[in-house]
């Protein structure tokens, strides 16, 4: 029997503080919970916002039980690099007052719209949960949708004459908080609802498009038993996620630009996250620290996958710490994904540094195959507008171009420094195209720029001919030829000096 089991647990230890219900959060998984729970963890020590949460089950399935069992306290550990210096810290959240299972619950969940505490509503019910479901419409049951639910809440909050709230949405999507919306008001029309609910649906609630950013591994597994051990408590609940964190939310849920700034310092008024100091920015517009995450964090991944692991490397922090690959990977993002971004150059600086040390994070072993995946498509979104951009201001991006030499090089299957076949994991489409061009390869740098003028010819792909780019096709022609007939090292010379 392991010795965890002899523990107390959690909620033998530590004590449930009481607080307002002020946050209906749809979703009880690992990064709401290392993530949003933790900011309003933190802001209610730093400040008065006193704010409890009320956890409602998304799917019939979920962790509400195991979580009401343990009184809604869990241990979070946050781990990585800070400030070059490994850390490791742990806290209990204690903001989870009640939970609910609409599906078994269902008068309960709609009880709350009563509630004159109630003022937020924060959703992460994955990328598939803002969607309309046509069936929904019934809103005497507990309907299966997401926003169907809201919408029942909302229906019996406007029936009750209460307040509205402020809707703020974490969902992986474009635009989620305008998307959600969107969806609420069509979900609506098709239920039949009257149009004076609809109108303060969509002027007396607040709706929100937000970006999050932290690595949320989830339940530590392999470390569960020493961490319970040295907690001296059981806890199935317990989730580990990095260091580093990013909230940006605006209001650009409404046409009008001066509706939208005064719903977000309303927002900002009511959820003081600044006066904690947490990494919360309420911003005009969320699109520009959206490029920067997917440009830089996204992009650099993209861009560094094929290079470091042709030569030899298996996981992103082996290869930052490589004194060549390292600096090419920092070259990539200072000289030519940052003078792209639209913000301050300081803020852009401080957050590719934070980018960098969560790359060297000594806690997660991060394989590069494990980012291969739909590679094509990858360069596509995080690194082709960077390399568009440079071009356009009459600059040669050629480390982000030498990364697509070495996409396209990585693509024919082999890892010679070790003599094995690539597991290459993309659309089918691309495996064969790939597969037929490097079959014509026979040596010389006339068959490689073939192939490259055919990878870059794909405006299918790409929405653009790159053979029409200037200087492109020869680069990566260049590029490419050295690649397959030299050392990865010894081809990376040319671009690292």
């Amino acid at each position: 029997m392991s010795n965890v089991q002899n523990l107390p647990l959690i909620n033998e230890v530590n004590k449930k503080e009481v607080k307002p219900v002020k946050i209906m959060q749809f979703g009880e998984g690992n990064f709401l919970r290392a993530f949003v729970d933790w900011i309003v963890n933190q802001t209610n020590k730093a400040t008065d916002f006193n704010a409890g949460v009320v956890v409602v089950q998304p799917m019939p399935f979920g962790r509400c039980a195991e979580l009401a069992k343990a009184d809604g306290l869990y241990t979070l550990y946050l781990q990585g690099l800070q400030n070059g210096k490994a850390v490791r810290e742990h806290e209990v959240i204690k903001c989870l007052q009640d939970f609910i299972d609409p599906y078994t619950q269902y008068d309960k969940y709609l009880e709350y719209a009563a509630s004159d505490d109630l003022e937020f509503v924060i959703s992460n019910t994955t990328e598939a949960g803002i969607a309309y479901d046509e069936t929904d419409t019934d809103l005497t049951v507990c309907p299966k949708s997401y926003p169907g639910k809201l919408l029942a809440f909302l229906k019996k909050r406007y029936e009750l004459g209460k307040k509205g709230l402020f809707i703020i949405t974490c969902e992986l999507i474009d635009y989620n908080g305008k998307e959600l919306k969107r969806v609420l008001v069509e979900q609506a029309k098709n239920n039949k609802l009257d149009e004076k609910f609809i109108n303060w649906m969509v002027t007396e609630n607040k709706f929100y498009n937000t970006l999050v950013d932290r690595i949320v591994p989830g339940y530590p597994r392999n470390e569960a038993e020493e961490f319970q051990t040295a907690l001296g408590y059981q806890d199935q609940n317990m989730v580990v996620g990095e260091i580093f964190h990013l909230w940006c939310i605006d209001a650009n849920t409404v046409e009008d630009k001066a509706e939208a700034k005064a719903n977000l310092e309303a927002l900002r008024a009511k959820l003081p996250t600044e006066k904690a100091n947490l990494n919360v920015l309420f911003v005009d517009s969320i699109v520009p620290y959206k490029q920067r995450k997917v440009k830089i964090l996204n992009g650099s991944h993209t861009t560094l996958v094929p290079v470091s692991y042709l030569a030899g490397i298996d996981t992103v922090r082996e290869t930052i710490e490589d004194e060549q690959i390292g600096k090419f990977v920092k070259e990539f993002i200072f000289n030519e994904v940052i003078p792209t971004i639209d913000i301050p150059e300081d803020q852009m600086i401080a957050y590719s540094n934070s980018v960098l040390e969560r790359y060297m994070n000594p806690y997660v072993r991060h394989e590069l195959m494990s980012i291969a995946l739909n590679s094509v498509t990858k360069y596509k979104t995080r690194v082709l507008p960077t390399v568009l951009q440079n071009l356009e201001k009459g600059k040669m991006p050629t480390h982000a171009l030498f990364g697509l030499a070495a996409l396209i090089a990585f693509y024919k299957g082999e890892r010679t420094i070790n003599n094995t076949t690539i597991a290459l994991n993309d659309d089918p489409k691309f495996i064969e195209f790939f597969k037929n061009e490097w079959a014509t390869f026979d040596g010389t740098k006339e068959s490689v720029c073939k192939i490259v003028k055919d990878t870059l010819g794909m405006k299918d792909h790409w929405e653009v001919d790159l053979n029409e780019c200037a200087g492109v096709t020869e680069f990566v022609c260049n590029a490419v030829y050295a690649i397959a007939t030299k050392p990865m090292r010894e081809a990376l010379k040319e671009i690292v000096k």
